[in-house]
């Protein structure tokens, strides 16, 4: 309990340094107020919403391929979100915000789907093939993806999908990423079957589950958070990956357990590299996917060397 207690606090410190952290000096401003509420606010929200979703997302993608190398934005979920995006640019560039979700909710399952379907020919003894297979599949699809943006004349507009950032979210700008809340919330009550899964199909039948629909469901979750992300804020790599096995380490495999402290540390770690993004070259920013990008570098060096904790 004195745990959870001071995480929360540490979480609450880091959104009170997001709130007061940027060019204008709210002191000093009259309308300290209006920029409260129009920027900062739905900034910190969207910064919390996004890492404890990402973190969510690549607790379950885990799971569903029985592999702690792998996270969406790095085995083509991401890519695909990104590749719906590009279409609706080249074919209904008029669409409204709600298709674009769509779409790209679309075109991310049917990435996810795909990279399944390859992850399940590879030799389970070799299980180092699947996260090198996911970087390929995914680089594949990303690559297509900016080969037909630069034809289109589309390399600029589509570069800010690929790289996350959150100096773009204001009030009215960001409210979709409500919807990936739920989602990524609405997952915890299927925590016990995304565990059973991670079993494998064997063992999950055995057990009553019905295994090719928490597939399914897991996918659909993972792909509406991950496209909801990339279409708000864009690509933010290594969430997905450091932080369920910093807490795998930590505290176990069981999903139930663990999925809302994967949540919080997500949250935690995502606005504290936003906040470092703006404060390293301030009063420039920093994109906070390649803050996270470096800092998710080194912890997860980290994790391969340090010994793996015994838990009880």
């Amino acid at each position: 309990m004195l745990r959870v207690f001071w995480a929360a606090f540490a979480l609450l410190i880091l959104c009170l340094l997001s709130l007061g952290v940027g060019v204008i000096d709210l002191t000093a401003d009259a309308k300290a107020w209006q920029v409260l509420v129009i920027s900062r606010v739905p900034r910190t929200i969207a910064v919390l919403i996004t890492g404890a979703g990402l973190a969510i997302c690549g607790a379950i993608m885990q799971m569903l391929v029985r592999n702690r190398f792998v996270e969406p934005m790095t085995s083509g979920t991401g890519q695909g979100a990104a590749l719906g995006i590009l279409l609706v640019t080249l074919f209904a560039p008029q669409a409204s915000i709600f298709v674009k979700m769509v779409l790209a909710s679309a075109t991310a399952l049917g990435s996810s789907l795909g990279f399944l379907a390859i992850v399940r020919r590879l030799p389970p003894t070799q299980p180092l093939l699947v996260p090198l297979v996911g970087i390929i599949y995914g680089g594949i699809i990303g690559a297509g993806v900016t080969y037909v943006a630069f034809q289109a004349d589309l390399l600029q507009y589509i570069d800010v999908w690929m790289n996350g950032e959150f100096s773009g979210v204001l009030q009215g700008r960001y409210e979709l990423l409500w919807v990936a809340a739920i989602v990524a919330a609405a997952s915890y009550f299927a925590a016990d079957q995304f565990a059973i899964v991670g079993m494998g199909r064997v063992a999950s039948v055995n057990l009553g589950l019905n295994y090719g629909q928490v597939v399914l469901i897991g996918l659909v979750a993972i792909s509406v958070v991950t496209a909801l992300t990339v279409v708000t804020v864009g690509m933010i790599p290594f969430v997905g990956l450091v932080v369920p096995n910093i807490i795998s380490r930590l505290y176990g495999e069981n999903l139930r357990t663990t999925l809302p402290v994967t949540a919080f540390t997500g949250a935690a770690f995502v606005l504290a590299s936003d906040i470092l993004g703006r404060l390293l070259r301030y009063p420039y920013e920093i994109p906070v996917g390649t803050v996270f990008g470096i800092i998710g570098t080194g912890v997860f060096l980290w994790l391969l060397y340090v010994p793996r904790r015994h838990v009880p």
